[in-house]
């Protein structure tokens, strides 16, 4: 009986593959790590520009409020020298006082409307 030598199996060598595949793991890993820091560093940016803009849009608001107060004041102040020949100083000064708060009055009716319209459509 002869014996036929066994046919050896090679094994594939995977020292490459193993190489080629953590190389690219690494590159992925590395890759998708700058691309987050990329990514924070965006959103920072797009955080401090809307933050700068909104901060430029209130000092701007508060600027246009002082200003119309000043209008309002110096309407009022107007309409009370215009009235004064007709009504004299302290007449004027009553009526444009009451004709204000009149319509304070009526402004804060309609605020108080609006809030009790709002609290029936919010009820269950």
């Amino acid at each position: 009986m002869t014996q036929e030598p066994a046919e050896t199996v090679e094994t594939p060598q995977t020292d490459g593959q193993d190489e080629s595949v953590r190389d690219s793991i690494a590159r992925l890993y590395a890759d998708g790590r700058a691309y987050a820091e990329a990514e924070i560093e965006r959103q920072k940016l797009r955080a401090g520009i809307a933050a700068a803009g909104a901060r430029d849009a209130a000092i701007l608001g508060a600027v246009a409020l002082m200003l119309l107060f000043g209008v309002v004041v110096a309407s009022l102040v107007g309409l009370i020298f215009g009235l004064a020949p007709a009504l004299g100083p302290l007449g004027a000064t009553g009526a444009v006082l009451g004709g204000t708060l009149l319509v304070i009055l009526l402004l804060l009716l309609l605020a108080k409307a609006r809030i009790g319209r709002m609290k029936r459509a919010m009820k269950p």
